[in-house]
């Protein structure tokens, strides 16, 4: 997409064999390998390599691999840079977002200039030129309008936040209810059971955003519902892939491992059970997929468990 737009793009591998081959055959062999990388596009695996110089930085690593990445990075980015990040996840024993994570490892000067991108974004998709909308979110506006107008074409177009916070929930723990909706459409549970799941599911997530200092209105949007209706509902969602497959009986290492992928949404559910413990949140439906993750319960009694739950006002989770 940068391609397209006349920039000149550098990208990491971590496998010298992977950057060779999209250096000389145009292809990644591990992801998305049936599509061809645009000429403009040079590959190496020396990090400080890929970042020298470098204006915009886009992290798009698997969660559990941010902090040792970009720590690593940390020295080699050019005073100025703006760093954007498309990890969407909760690190695990600390409980921090994505930004908060990068707060962490970078030096302060880089803080402001950290931006967040979220939204319903399928990469086949968008690298396909298929229409695609997403947020990207800062907590200084100059920085996100960057962003914005250096990522928007015909086919990829941004919104602007400031709610850094409330973005980076709604894309990660859309997961965890992607999970939570594979599973009831693996046992063939019905459309019912799968919107009743996804509109529970952003109660849950609104709740925790709440109670973390996010804006609720965010959850009403791309990096929320939108990111949500995606995951939950999209073939490509490969959350969703290993609910159904755990719906269908299928055990967890054995689905991973044919993969070959991350699904976020398995370390998420478990760091933000973690993190709603520790803060008095209430997350049934993350806490009976992080059930079901750990072989604790059936899928056939999750669901049974969160149907008999005591009843309840659905405007309890609007009233503070």
């Amino acid at each position: 997409m940068l391609c397209a737009r006349e920039n000149d793009v550098r990208i990491w591998a971590r496998d010298p064999e992977v950057a060779q081959s999209i250096n000389s055959e145009r292809r990644n062999p591990r992801y998305l390998s049936d599509l061809a990388m645009p000429e403009g596009v040079t590959a190496t695996s020396d990090l400080e390599e890929a970042l020298s110089g470098r204006e915009l930085v886009i992290c798009a690593v698997p969660s559990h691999g941010l902090r040792d990445v970009m720590a690593r990075a940390a020295g080699s980015l050019a005073p100025g840079a703006i760093i954007v990040s498309t990890v969407k996840g909760i690190e695990g024993d600390s409980g921090l977002t994505m930004h908060g994570v990068l707060e962490e490892v970078l030096p302060e000067d880089h803080h402001p200039r950290i931006v967040c991108l979220s939204g319903p974004s399928f990469a086949r998709e968008i690298a396909k030129r298929k229409a695609t909308v997403v947020t990207v979110a800062c907590k200084e506006e100059t920085y996100a309008i960057s962003v914005q107008a250096t990522l928007s074409c015909p086919w990829f177009r941004c919104y602007t936040n400031d709610d850094v916070v409330g973005v980076e929930l709604g894309g990660a723990l859309k997961n965890i209810i992607a999970i939570a909706t594979g599973i009831a459409d693996g046992m063939d549970g019905g459309n019912n059971a799968r919107s009743a799941l996804m509109t529970r599911g952003l109660a849950e997530i609104t709740r925790l955003g709440i109670k973390m200092g996010a804006n609720p209105t965010t959850f009403l949007g791309l990096s929320g519902m939108g990111d949500l209706i995606l995951t939950c509902t999209g073939d490509l969602s490969r959350n969703r892939r290993v609910g159904v497959e755990l719906g269908r009986g299928r055990n967890l290492p054995e689905i991973l491992a044919e993969m070959g992928e991350v699904a976020e949404g398995v370390r998420t559910t478990r760091a933000v059970c973690q993190l709603a413990k520790r803060l008095g949140i209430e997350m049934p439906i993350a806490q009976t997929v992080g059930a079901v993750l750990d072989g604790e319960v059936t899928p056939l009694d999750a669901g049974l468990q969160l149907m008999t739950r005591q009843l309840g006002s659905e405007l309890d989770d609007y009233r503070g």
